[in-house]
């Protein structure tokens, strides 16, 4: 099963990628798979992110609250902005700019961790971002959300909340309790929780492209480029906000990766709810998925040459 683990981990963003195209290109293939269905797949994702949780992962936010700071406030001040720019600036109409913003007001997903270890990054530091964005999006997420899009679409506050405290909150501290308690068993079961989650995220990234796949493809590549813009500049200004306040360089990898990738899969199910009458509001979100784990592993490539390159000269000057 490790092998099958590892396999899946490696290949994902290949995996994700075959299965998005197979649903927008032959959206009957994938059409089996419910938009219903979505809540569910997520509250597992975030399950397992909770399994894996422990209580020495949050020592991080004690020990070091200046970083875990930097983090949280660049997260839900930079993404958003980037998304309303971006949304206004290609004129994006009222149903794929909710869906922009609300991609950019979420908190970075569970992919980020992955993709900081595949980088040679601060995975402490990323964990602990992670886990603190995530506490704080019942609030945040909502709130933030409506300050960008009041003047242009109803925003369901209340809404986004309780679904944020039933599909995240809740499985992630039931995981968090059951690892606790049970750590044992669970540490048996380690193995197969990222096939639990690849599988989820690709039915999660299949059901919203099959059953939108005519809308996507009416939109042309003005929402794909938004997209790409939105994650590639978190990225890019997540960077270099570390190197404005001199952080190490496996400090700035975590920043960059926990500010570009976000948790896509919970922005694409809260816009069912959110935004019940616009149906296009869902797809920035589904795009967002298949990208950001493409982008995730051409970055975490980038990152470790780096990493190479800065320890060949510290070799060369000892």
């Amino acid at each position: 099963m490790k092998k099958v683990s590892d396999f899946v981990g490696k290949y994902m963003a290949v995996i994700v990628l075959v299965i998005a195209a197979l649903a927008l290109f032959v959206p009957a293939s994938c059409l089996w798979i419910q938009t219903s269905w979505v809540n569910y797949l997520l509250m597992i994702v975030m399950f397992g992110m909770g399994l894996t949780l422990k209580p020495s992962d949050f020592v991080v936010v004690f020990k070091r609250p200046k970083d875990v700071i930097i983090g949280c406030v660049a997260q839900f001040t930079l993404m958003p902005i980037i998304a309303f720019l971006l949304g206004k600036g290609f004129g994006l109409e009222a149903g794929l700019l909710a869906g922009v913003i609300l991609v950019g007001t979420c908190p970075g997903g569970t992919s980020s961790n992955v993709i900081t270890y595949l980088s040679k990054g601060d995975v402490a530091l990323s964990v602990g971002m992670t886990s603190v964005n995530t506490l704080l999006a019942p609030f945040l997420t909502p709130a933030i959300t409506y300050l960008l899009l009041r003047t242009s679409v109803t925003v369901d506050v209340i809404s986004m909340f309780t679904s944020i405290i039933k599909v995240v909150i809740v499985p992630i501290l039931l995981g968090f309790v059951i690892n606790k308690f049970f750590g044992k068993f669970v540490s048996k079961a380690l193995d197969i929780l990222p096939v639990v989650s690849v599988v989820a995220i690709t039915l999660i990234v299949a059901a919203v492209v099959s059953h939108n796949s005519s809308k996507i493809l009416e939109t042309g590549l003005v929402v794909f480029a938004v997209v790409i813009l939105h994650n590639v500049l978190g990225y890019a200004l997540g960077y270099l906000l570390g190197r404005i306040l001199k952080l190490p360089l496996s400090k700035k990898k975590a920043l960059s990766i926990e500010i570009g990738m976000q948790n896509s899969g919970l922005a694409t199910s809260l816009a069912g709810s959110a935004f019940p009458d616009l149906a296009m509001a869902t797809v920035p979100g589904a795009i967002f998925s298949v990208w950001h784990n493409i982008s995730g592993a051409i970055l975490a490539n980038i990152f470790r040459k780096m990493e190479e390159k800065e320890s060949g000269k510290k070799d060369a000057a000892a």
